[in-house]
């Protein structure tokens, strides 16, 4: 294969005007896995939240929706994360609901503590319509 042949093949795979500079993973990730019907929890609304340690309010650091994979990329920059108490708000009712389904728990809240904002933080949700589970993962 000629070198203007792989030129041309690059070219269809990533197209000049598609090729973007890639973000810094964020070092916090979530993935919502509905394990009702073994599929990810795709289209999710949910919230990132900072508890401010001198007066315990909650400050809104982003929002956002899961992808088809059921992740949301992005959720906070390395300069955002810094010790402190957060907490994952997502929207189970609106997520059941688009499927025509009810559920018990109307929304799921994740509090977590950050010790070390220097390491990768991975807090997924494992989601049926009656029940709900986290963990810490890498």
């Amino acid at each position: 294969m000629s070198v203007s042949r792989l030129q041309q093949l690059k070219g269809h795979i990533f197209p000049e005007n598609k090729i973007t500079a890639m973000a810094a993973p964020s070092p916090l990730s979530t993935h919502v896995l509905n394990t009702a019907m073994g599929v990810p929890g795709s289209n999710m609304a949910l919230s990132l939240y900072r508890q401010d340690p001198t007066t315990k309010t909650w400050s809104l650091l982003t929002s956002g929706a899961t992808n088809a994979d059921g992740r949301c990329p992005g959720l906070i920059t390395k300069e955002m994360f810094i010790a402190g108490v957060y907490r994952l708000h997502f929207e189970t009712a609106l997520y059941w609901e688009s499927m025509g389904e009810t559920c018990f728990y109307p929304y799921v809240e994740i509090v977590f503590t950050i010790i070390d904002p220097g390491q990768k933080h991975h807090v997924p949700l494992l989601l049926s319509r009656f029940s709900y589970s986290t963990y810490r993962g890498s």
